[in-house]
């Protein structure tokens, strides 16, 4: 019976889940620019702007030491 319990509930928090969880491409599709990222130290290039940017594909990998 707990098993049946908790499967179900797993079930519903799936689905709400799914159900709230935005559709793809929709940071894109709203038309907004990215902002620009700010930083001082650039590895591999000099600092970049989006305007430079634009038209390619970008990974950017955000980390800290913690």
């Amino acid at each position: 019976m707990v098993r049946w319990v908790a499967l179900a509930l797993g079930l519903v928090l799936a689905l709400a889940v799914w159900a709230a969880w935005p559709p793809a491409g929709m940071a894109i599709a709203n038309g907004k620019a990215a902002p620009d990222v700010a930083g001082e130290n650039w590895i591999n290039s000099k600092p970049l702007t989006i305007g430079e940017l634009k038209g390619r594909v970008v990974l950017v990998e955000f980390w800290t030491y913690g």
